[in-house]
């Protein structure tokens, strides 16, 4: 890579880590970035994945307010998010790269839709045989689990999955809910950087240049994030998540 797109790279990087605060699906700027750079789809993907990482950190500590009192529902969720994620990151290093091109849109898209019906969702969902209605409910730790193998297999719009998801199930407001939402995707993100910077072929140099840039990009994002009105957060996701489904397809 020469040294003008190693510098682009790192301006991509700084909103990716903001997008990824407010909605998620940053990582979609920085894929298509990185294989205009010269990289093979698998190599952008590990490579990607690996960069945002400290974004995500940036993102915890800029909802880290939000965040108190939700110690009892990450501890929970977060064991299920780590066994997903390193699902989703096996299978990524073992199948082929083709695969996840064709289904990622249509997982994205139907996430997207799911938060924009989330409160009539919340209702339904509330009145199904068993459920808890919090951190407990079985059908919740199954749907994160789908969601964290998602992610390790394909990191972009795992916020919005991961926020549709959590907004349904958890009655909590919806600035709380993305607060929990980037630290179960932190966690998610931790054991496929792992796997990645083991077995993947992950391009060091790129992520040396832009995960610090995501780093500034997750938390200064954050805390924008935070101040949205929660109407104003809710169809900004939802918009987020149709244009990468668009985009993707």
């Amino acid at each position: 890579m020469t040294a003008l797109e190693l510098v682009l790279l790192g301006g991509v990087a700084v909103l990716a880590g903001g997008v990824n605060s407010v909605a998620g699906g940053g990582t979609l700027l920085l894929f298509p970035a990185l294989i205009a750079a010269g990289l093979s789809p698998l190599a952008a993907n590990v490579t990607s994945t690996t960069a945002v990482w400290p974004g995500y950190v940036g993102t915890a500590a800029g909802y880290r307010e939000e965040l108190r009192g939700q110690g009892t529902e990450l501890r929970a969720l977060g064991a299920t998010a780590l066994v997903g994620g390193g699902l989703g990151a096996a299978l990524l290093l073992t199948t082929d790269e083709a695969v996840f091109e064709s289904v990622v849109p249509f997982l994205v898209l139907a996430a997207a839709a799911l938060l924009a019906v989330q409160p009539r969702l919340s209702r339904l969902v509330g009145r199904l045989p068993g459920y808890a209605g919090a951190h407990r409910s079985p059908l919740l730790h199954a749907v994160v689990l789908l969601a964290a193998v998602y992610g390790g297999y394909f990191g972009a719009a795992l916020g919005v999955v991961l926020l549709a998801v959590l907004a349904v199930f958890l009655a909590r407001g919806l600035q709380e809910v993305n607060a929990l939402r980037g630290a179960v995707a932190l966690l998610v993100n931790t054991v496929a950087l792992v796997a990645f910077a083991l077995f993947g072929p992950v391009h060091w140099v790129a992520v040396a240049v832009t995960a610090p840039a995501a780093v500034a990009g997750g938390y200064l994002g954050a805390r924008v994030a935070r101040r949205l009105p929660v109407p104003v957060l809710r169809w900004t996701v939802v918009a987020v998540g149709v244009a990468v489904a668009v985009a993707l397809l």
